[in-house]
């Protein structure tokens, strides 16, 4: 795509060497083999797009059995026995991958449960679901020490809380360090071109993702959480249409901003569990009233087909005492759609419908009188939001 667009690439580490000329030490291929060959590059409007590195625990071993997400990635073979530091997405989703090739899987993590962020009932459904992927899930759990021996790496664990119990040393043949992702900010020089970088090497940045220096942008895991591909992309946009705005004259391009109202979460795991927008978590901690229509898949003619009932959809709409979409729907539809979540097969490629629900300020009355396709798992959003509004027809009636 970049070729068709005469876009010139450069392979290699770059560093700002002032406010407008950026010098690149170029590398071999697609490789990190450096040639010694340097570029210098000038520029009127820049974009850093520089990413983030996973962290490394500083007690862990420089050995080639302790591997980060993307080491995780080029193992020549399946490890007997592996551990997984950190019960997040990211650990989760290579878990399942290599559960699936044959590998036995631990998990330590250091909260009181697994993918912090997903609201707990989701979360039961997959770890029901998995209950014999692991061999053990360790949580309230830390990890403080670890060494490189002929037979593995063995790891010693220590209750994250006090009072809490230790587990016995283990041996993997590979241990996954998924404990999170820290920002380029400071690899990239960005202070010889004035851009401030943070003490943990985030970029600030407007919504036109114009950093501290009015013609440099940035976008992506440097800018801030959520580190989303998908978020990133949308940031990356904006940046674009700006900056092409400015330097064609187009007023409505210069415009452009990073206004989204939420962004998608999705862990690629089996079943797939993905969220949007407020959890139910969330709003009892705010102390928001919500009103939740949550349809299982076992009421799915689809998931029946599948022979993957496990799964179930749920909305969660603003019930305070003045909702109301302010378009006719008051007291029918408990308002507009906050928020919303989804665990089972496919749950990724579904929560963007929701998501737009909340962009366009739906409530369970648009949603629910939404023609879905039958029969398809999508319907399910349908009728969760039908659960939600006391008219769908496909579950028992709520008990009053």
């Amino acid at each position: 795509m970049a070729k068709m667009r005469k876009v010139t690439t450069v392979r290699g580490y770059g560093a700002f060497v002032g406010a407008n000329h950026l010098e690149v030490e170029e590398t071999t291929g697609t490789g990190q083999e450096k040639t010694g060959t340097k570029k210098v590059i000038a520029f009127k409007r820049a974009i850093i797009a520089a990413g983030s590195q996973a962290v490394r625990l500083p007690f862990m071993p420089n050995d080639p059995r302790v591997v980060d997400s993307t080491g995780a990635l080029a193992l020549s073979g399946v490890p007997k026995r592996m551990l997984i530091l950190g019960g997040g997405i990211i650990g989760l989703e290579m878990g399942t991958v290599y559960s699936t090739l044959g590998a036995r899987l631990d998990v330590v993590e250091m909260m009181d449960g697994l993918m912090q962020g997903a609201d707990r009932d989701l979360v039961k459904i997959w770890q029901k679901m998995n209950a014999k992927r692991f061999d053990n899930i360790m949580l309230k759990t830390k990890t403080v020490g670890a060494e490189a021996t002929p037979e593995g790496i063995k790891v010693t664990f220590a209750p994250a809380e006090e009072g809490g119990t230790t587990p016995e040393p283990q041996v993997y043949d590979l241990v996954l360090q998924a404990v999170g992702r820290t920002p380029n900010g400071k690899k990239i020089a960005a202070e010889k071109a004035g851009v401030s970088v943070t003490d943990r090497g985030f970029i600030n940045v407007d919504i036109q993702m114009r950093t501290n220096v009015p013609h440099i942008f940035a976008i992506g895991d440097i800018v801030g959480q959520p580190m989303l591909a998908h978020k990133a992309v949308h940031e990356a946009h904006v940046a674009a249409e700006v900056i092409a705005g400015e330097l064609q004259g187009n007023k409505e391009l210069a415009s452009a901003a990073f206004n989204a109202r939420v962004i998608p979460s999705v862990a690629y795991t089996d079943p797939e569990v993905a969220w949007v927008g407020l959890t139910e978590d969330q709003a009892k901690a705010q102390g928001i009233k919500v009103k939740k229509g949550l349809f299982p898949w076992t009421a799915s003619g689809r998931a029946i087909a599948n022979g993957r009932v496990e799964g179930f959809t749920k909305l969660l709409f603003d019930d305070s005492p003045e909702a109301g979409s302010g378009d006719g729907h008051a007291g029918r539809g408990h308002g507009k759609i906050l928020g919303g979540g989804m665990v089972g097969t496919h749950a990724g490629d579904m929560i963007g419908e929701i998501a737009l629900a909340i962009e366009m300020g739906a409530d369970a009355v648009d949603i629910g009188k939404t023609i879905h396709p039958h029969p398809t798992l999508g319907e399910s959003i349908g009728m969760a939001a039908e659960v939600a509004h006391g008219s769908c027809t496909d579950v028992p009636p709520a008990r009053k």
